[in-house]
């Protein structure tokens, strides 16, 4: 890292409001939830994604399994997840490595998301039926949510190949169906390389459009320079095709290699975005600085 890089670093650092600050947790809480997944060669979106609620959600035994591997195929300019090369072979144990990791620690609510696959003829679409199937096999009463790509990805695949790949996981139940928009439209390009908005529009709608019965939800981070106009719009889109829940938290730099953050929202104005989404229809809202897209999942399955 340059002298250059280093100023820019520290200047980030400091100019980063307090409320964004959190305690990590507990050395012995992290390290039960960390053991049991390393010692299975499993990954979770916590760790790859250094989400900052993790050691909250490690204290209370719970965590959000990324399958597949932990480097996409896509290349976000948000996102921490690794990139850039080739992923590793699925690995075929994997599901049955998670649903001991479930057992192990007793969770009652488990959030299962991957990298974008693109690679993979079917995108991964199987694995996560696998993996919900061996879950339930060793624990039926667990409630299980998606968080899933948008499954476009690889030659030829359209829209028939999307609406198939989504199908096989609807049919499989799961408690709650998710796919992040991540921002407005106007910044999609930037923020998100290789995905379109009215793309994930489609997911959300695809599910609904499958089985009605079973709650969407999506996700926005904002700070890359969206207006309180914008982000209404896009609530408003969620809606449009039947989003039942939304969570909003606030974009953290991971890196000088990802985009800069344009503004810090306060947590009056998530307050205030919250309130305004619930006005509009949504079921279950969680918005806040610190919120991401499977933080304190549970609640809304659990009514």
């Amino acid at each position: 890292m340059t002298s250059s890089q280093k100023a820019e670093l520290k200047s980030e650092i400091t100019a980063m409001p307090g409320w964004l600050r959190r305690p990590i947790g507990k050395a012995s809480e992290l390290s039960t939830v960390q053991r049991i997944i390393k010692q299975r060669q499993i990954h979770t979106i916590c760790e790859e994604g250094r989400c900052p609620n993790r050691g909250e959600c490690y204290a209370q035994k719970t965590a959000t399994f990324l399958l597949m591997g932990p480097t996409c195929t896509r290349s976000c300019a948000f996102c921490q997840v690794d990139k850039g090369h080739a992923p590793m072979p699925v690995d075929p144990e994997e599901a049955q490595k998670v649903a001991e990791a479930v057992q192990l620690l007793g969770l009652r609510y488990v959030v299962l998301t991957s990298v974008a696959r693109d690679d993979l003829p079917d995108g991964g679409a199987v694995h996560f039926v696998k993996t919900m199937e061996t879950i339930r096999r060793s624990q039926p009463e667990t409630q299980i949510e998606v968080l899933t790509p948008d499954f476009w990805g690889g030659a030829g695949v359209g829209e028939t190949g999307q609406y198939e790949r989504i199908a096989m996981i609807v049919t499989a139940k799961p408690a709650c169906f998710n796919h992040n928009i991540e921002t407005v439209r106007r910044l999609t390009g930037p923020v998100r390389r290789g995905a379109k908005y009215d793309r994930s529009l489609r997911v959300l709608a695809v599910v609904k459009e499958i089985d009605p019965t079973i709650p969407t939800k999506s996700g926005l981070m904002l700070g890359h320079g969206e207006t309180i106009a914008e982000v209404i719009a896009t609530m408003a889109d969620l809606r449009a095709v039947g989003c039942d829940r939304l969570t909003m938290g606030q974009y953290m730099r991971p890196s000088l290699e990802h985009l800069p953050v344009q503004k810090y929202w306060t947590p009056e104005e998530f307050a205030q975005l919250g309130s305004i989404a619930s006005s509009m229809g949504f079921s279950h809202v969680r918005s806040a600085p610190l919120v991401r897209s499977s933080y304190h999942a549970g609640e809304a399955g659990n009514g």
